[in-house]
């Protein structure tokens, strides 16, 4: 298992190419304290991770640490093969909790399938994909608007994650086109083309809406999808949740800040 500098998968390049691996800290000083982080259990992949991404450091506003699982590839996690890996998972969370995380999540919305397993095994809490926010989010909507899920893959996500995230009923779901740029970036070696990439996302949402015109929220399920997520909503004037709204929420319950000079009052 690897600890690599934001951005960096196995072999892979930190933020746009050019980057390099290098060790991160297990927590650093903000604001006169120190904040725990939190914990990033990492495919094992090398595609570029910008800003944004779960994988870049930069996309946090807290500590992170990351561990990659050596062989969970994105398509052996995305079509559920991933089974025979469960205690480098589980070792992966331990290996975080004994760094100092406070709390755990993945670099795989697919990873859902695992959440029960993972919660039972692991003793931070652990969230392990975006897809858990979609039952929350419903419940924030006014009568007559429901979420809607944008994936990596729509013909690899079933019933099975959703009821694992403890959704009860399938949301509309569209999904990333498998010769498009995103599936040539993660698993074909492309170059990262923003544009591409931008264009694809905001294609296949602007579809889903036209499709279900009662979506009232979109909750992406790909971690590598939140660097377009403001675009996302300047184009359709909805909110969107994605996993770096989940680890904000997760590491706010786990790391409360600490403010200096505050006492406790007692009677």
């Amino acid at each position: 298992m690897d600890h690599l500098q934001p951005g960096a998968g196995r072999g892979g390049k930190a933020g746009y190419p050019g980057g390099s691996p290098v060790l991160i800290p297990v927590a650093q000083e903000k604001r006169g304290a120190m904040t725990a982080p939190l914990g990033i259990i990492m495919l094992d992949t090398a595609f570029p991770r910008p800003p944004g991404d779960v994988g870049n450091a930069a996309s946090w506003p807290f500590p992170v640490l990351y561990r990659t699982v050596s062989g969970a590839t994105a398509r052996m996690v995305v079509n559920g093969q991933d089974g025979p890996l469960l205690e480098a998972f589980v070792a992966a969370g331990e290996d975080l909790r004994r760094a100092g995380a406070c709390a755990l999540t993945t670099s795989c919305g697919f990873l859902v399938l695992r959440q029960p397993v993972l919660a039972a095994r692991l003793a931070l809490p652990v969230a392990t994909s975006s897809l858990l926010q979609v039952p929350w989010v419903a419940a924030t909507l006014p009568p007559g608007r429901r979420v809607g899920v944008i994936t990596y893959d729509a013909g690899s996500l079933g019933d099975a994650h959703f009821a694992a995230a403890g959704v009860a009923v399938r949301p509309p779901v569209t999904g990333l086109s498998r010769g498009g740029a995103f599936h040539g970036m993660i698993e074909g070696g492309q170059p990262y083309d923003r544009a591409a990439l931008a264009a694809e996302l905001l294609a296949a949402a602007q579809g889903l809406i036209r499709s279900a015109p009662d979506i009232g929220a979109l909750v992406l399920e790909c971690t590598n999808l939140p660097p377009f997520s403001a675009l996302l909503t300047a184009a359709t004037g909805l909110p969107v949740y994605d996993i770096l709204t989940l680890g904000r929420w997760l590491h706010a319950a786990a790391a409360p800040p600490v403010r200096s000079g505050a006492g406790v009052e007692g009677n």
